[in-house]
């Protein structure tokens, strides 16, 4: 069996550890402040796919990690009984003007080359009920590829499917094997520090739970602002998007405006009681990607960080490239996500 150490239990990390898991590596995951304690233990959960133009490796990535995740996360659940709230409903989004329209309209067709039979990206008629946003050109944006799931119960799903296979997060222990460090905002102000410029940084994103029930309803986007109806019957609305900040985990009069944006972009949320906020920071690699692959100028040492707003829907794949690395030494990190991209 391959001893792999695994840093961080944070999104990446527990992902990875699972990957791992399932080939049969002998793993042990290492986090001081725990599972899910940093921006991973948030609430908001959007996996909404970037638009279907201007094709690169990292939206190729990405709409491969979306399709895995159903899959994944199933399996996730079925081992360890924790449900991680994965739900792939599509999302609205209204259409601003005439230009907007026409926009929308050819994505359509760009979907269609670049997702193929996978989802849609289509123009629809505004639905009946009350559960969209106010569109000033009348009809939606429907895609079908996106969905969501709750980051903090996903981070308690895997840890229990992953203590299924007889693995728990320690606060520490001497590293065994192979480590990979998917330490987020730490890890990336510690390769900053050993580097000539920055690796990334930490932004801060505020969050919060309104008491409104939307179960099996499409996730919307209006107003810049995700508004996730998760199954136990509550809507999360996010996020701020903060470089500048002086305290990581207080919420302000920042997040009060994102709940004013969601009521005014979605009416039948304006009576709904705010029961939960959330603060925490993300990491957000120089590039912008994840990065993955080889800790620079320390062998058997690896990375994982920088999942910043799309770690969630990118760790599928991000799980499978890492286990194939460092268990099978096969390198399928794609262009623009490596180490060396943000060097």
């Amino acid at each position: 069996m391959t001893d792999i150490t695994i840093r961080g239990a944070g999104i990446f990390g527990l992902s990875i550890a699972w990957a791992c898991v399932q080939r049969g590596a002998a793993v042990q995951i290492i986090d001081p402040h725990g599972a899910g304690a940093g921006s991973s233990g948030g609430i908001v959960g959007a996996l909404a796919p970037h638009v279907p133009e201007n094709w690169n490796p990292k939206k190729a990535f990405q709409l491969e990690s979306l399709l895995m995740a159903e899959g994944f996360w199933a399996h996730v659940e079925a081992t360890g009984g924790i449900p991680a709230g994965y739900a792939r409903t599509g999302r609205l989004q209204p259409i601003a003007d005439e230009a907007a329209l026409a926009l929308a309209q050819q994505r359509s067709t760009t979907a269609q080359q670049l997702w193929g039979d996978t989802a849609t990206w289509s123009v629809i008629p505004t639905p009946d009920g009350d559960w969209q946003p106010h569109s000033p050109q009348g009809p939606l944006i429907f895609d079908t590829l996106s969905a969501h799931l709750h980051p903090r119960r996903a981070c308690n799903a895997l840890v229990a499917a992953i203590a299924a296979n007889g693995v728990h997060v320690q606060t520490d222990a001497p590293d065994k094997g192979a480590v990979i460090w998917a330490t987020g905002v730490a890890g990336l102000e510690h390769l900053t520090a050993n580097h000539t410029r920055s690796m990334g940084a930490g932004v801060k994103g505020q969050a919060a739970l309104l008491d409104f029930d939307a179960v099996g309803l499409p996730q919307l986007f209006a107003g810049g602002v995700h508004i996730i109806p998760h199954g136990d019957g509550t809507v999360a609305i996010g996020s701020t998007s903060e470089r500048e900040y002086d305290d990581p985990t207080s919420t302000d009069a920042q997040l009060d405006d994102v709940a004013e944006k969601a009521r005014a972009a979605v009416p039948a949320l304006r009576d709904a009681p705010v029961i939960d906020r959330w603060a925490g920071v993300r990491p957000r690699a120089r590039s912008r990607a994840p990065m993955l692959g080889g800790y620079p100028n320390r062998s058997g040492h690896f990375i994982a960080n920088g999942g910043f707003k799309i770690g969630f829907g990118m760790a599928p794949k991000v799980a499978h490239v890492m286990a194939d690395l460092v268990l099978d030494g096969r390198d399928e990190i794609p262009q623009g996500f490596r180490v060396e991209d943000n060097l």
